[in-house]
């Protein structure tokens, strides 16, 4: 026997599921409306802030005497801060000071350190960058751990502040570390190294003298990427490794006349990555003793390494217009054709 529900009761789950969605639509709305009546209040904030502070922090960069500070609430601490970076962003040196001065007085620096330990993902990001900018010592080693940590924007910025710091220490501290990552941008690490070469070119030398074997080819291709450059005989002895990952690597930081013979003897690898490095390198530095060698790779088996030995022929500057014209006019096929094509491409340029 059949049991059927009484057709009020499906009246009343019709009635309030309504109602529980006519509840959730209005506090949907509601939420809303708090969150766009927040962000007015936090626009009208930061517009007083930045009314407020603006002129003091132009005259700090200027260089002007800035006399008696307002009060700074707890509460806008952050707001002054984003000020603060935005305008440190833009400066260098003693106007950089002047507004290091001027959040060391407003105690702005404690509250960094702060958020850096107990702060959110954002607010620690937002404390590492004021930390680089005002050079902050007390926050070395918590930097410094922050460095280690598995999250890639907040380790590599910590990085950024530790160079901005103290370039020579964080290069003696962060070397072995920085050839490990594979998760830092290289095109971030080369903004952030840039100023500091001459501290961190010997000290990454060394590092790259303890790794393991396993380990050297990515670390050589991270130095050769920051353009750092290698004492000769430490880079002599990578050309002659038996590992043609480190061979390749090496060869991308081979530009200095004093590895020049070991860079040809590289031009007969078998290893096409190998030959087309090597030419690549030896159009770099190479003699007039060169064009021979350059000249045998345009028949080359692989397209990339013709293509790139007759780059280098036609950018050597020591050739003449009759030389130019006997390799267009190469009896071999290949080499006429590439040279012809390379050609073309300068040409068009």
């Amino acid at each position: 026997m059949d049991y059927k529900l009484p057709s009020d009761v499906y009246l009343q789950i019709a009635f309030w599921t309504g109602a529980g969605a006519l509840a959730l639509t209005a506090l949907v709305g509601l939420q809303i409306i708090w969150l766009r009546l927040s962000m007015r209040r936090m626009q009208r904030r930061e517009q007083e802030l930045t009314l407020k502070w603006r002129p003091l922090l132009n005259a700090a960069i200027a260089g002007e005497p800035v006399g008696n500070l307002p009060d700074l609430p707890r509460r806008d601490g952050l707001l002054f801060i984003k000020l603060w970076l935005h305008l440190q962003q833009a400066v260098r040196g003693e106007a950089s000071e002047g507004l290091n001065a001027i959040a060391r007085r407003l105690g702005c620096d404690e509250q960094v350190r702060g958020l850096l330990v107990g702060g959110n993902r954002a607010e620690r990001l937002l404390a590492i960058l004021a930390l680089g900018h005002m050079r902050d010592k007390e926050s070395w080693a918590a930097l410094a751990r922050t460095s280690h940590s598995a999250d890639s924007a907040s380790s590599v910025h910590a990085l950024w502040a530790l160079v901005q710091t103290d370039a020579a220490r964080a290069a003696h501290e962060m070397a072995a570390l920085l050839l490990r990552r594979d998760d830092w941008p290289l095109s971030q690490l080369a903004n952030i190294l840039q100023n500091a070469r001459t501290e961190w070119q010997p000290v990454l030398a060394d590092a790259l003298a303890r790794v393991t074997p396993a380990e050297l080819p990515q670390a050589l291709r991270l130095v050769a990427a920051l353009r750092m450059d290698l004492p000769l005989g430490q880079l002599r002895s990578y050309l002659a490794s038996n590992d043609q990952e480190v061979v390749l690597a090496a060869l991308r930081m081979a530009h200095v006349p004093g590895v020049v013979d070991e860079v040809r003897r590289h031009l007969a690898s078998e290893d096409w990555r190998v030959r087309l490095q090597a030419v690549r390198a030896l159009g770099e530095m190479g003699d007039r003793s060169d064009v021979a060698r350059l000249r045998a790779l345009l028949s080359d088996p692989q397209w990339w390494v013709r293509y790139r030995a007759a780059q280098a022929l036609l950018a050597l500057p020591f050739l003449t217009k009759e030389e130019l014209a006997e390799l267009r006019n190469a009896g071999d096929r290949y080499a006429a054709d590439m040279i012809a094509q390379v050609s073309a491409e300068q040409e068009a340029a």
